[in-house]
């Protein structure tokens, strides 16, 4: 992987970008850890630790990250023919209705955000947007290096997958901490994977995680939104 260098401005974006106070709703969404944790399939944190580390690996390193950096490239070269293919592939490689509601949700979310904040994003807003390819657009804008931006996108989503496994397993603060710590050492090796990616390979084929999700989709009583 690279080496990541940025400048005092940008990394306080990327902070900005990544922490969990980020009004884009990504607390909200289980990512179908809900059922699978009713189900029986999660129960302690040694089991949420593997299933995150195979979300990480199989879903996010194959399919978001190789997306964040084809939309940064877009973006740097404004081409918007581009960014709209990879807000429009963001979108076909959710396998549920829950995933793709995630990742639109926290999309409008966002451009809302970077509207407010003075930043116009070239994608049309008459239609669903992928948060993974604002998120690149507004990396590049603030001239984020990819590396970088791959971090704390990694981050920012680790950050809400353990908090949801917090209230649900449940952990305790201690225990959230300690998984952490556990697996911030993947996300280089996260992104280090997604490197390998070719752009005609790019989605994943969890079907542990769709069936969670769909699962999800018509569970009876759940915290998190569906």
């Amino acid at each position: 992987m690279a080496a990541i260098t940025t400048t005092d401005t940008a990394l306080l974006r990327l902070m900005q970008l990544s922490s969990v106070s980020l009004p884009v709703g990504g607390y909200a969404f289980s990512q179908g850890m809900e059922y699978a944790i009713e189900s029986g399939w999660i129960s302690d944190a040694q089991q949420v630790s593997e299933w995150l580390e195979q979300q990480l690996f199989y879903s996010v390193a194959q399919t978001d990250l190789p997306l964040l950096k084809l939309a940064m490239a877009a973006a740097d070269v404004q081409d918007q023919q581009a960014l709209q293919r990879c807000n429009d592939l963001a979108l076909a490689c959710r396998e549920t209705r829950e995933l793709r509601l995630t990742d639109s949700a926290m999309g409008e979310a966002m451009n809302r955000l970077l509207v407010s904040l003075g930043l116009s994003q070239p994608l049309p807003t008459s239609g669903e947007l992928s948060f993974v390819v604002l998120f690149g657009i507004a990396a590049q804008h603030w001239q984020i290096g990819y590396s970088a931006a791959a971090l704390g996108f990694l981050w920012s989503w680790l950050e809400n997958q353990v908090a949801a496994a917090t209230k649900l397993v449940p952990l305790g603060q201690t225990q959230a901490q300690q998984l952490l710590g556990e697996l911030q050492p993947l996300l280089p090796q996260a992104i280090s994977r997604a490197e390998l990616v070719a752009d005609d390979e790019i989605g994943s084929g969890l079907q542990g995680l769709a069936i969670a999700s769909a699962g999800h989709e018509t569970q009876y009583s759940r915290l998190f939104r569906s």
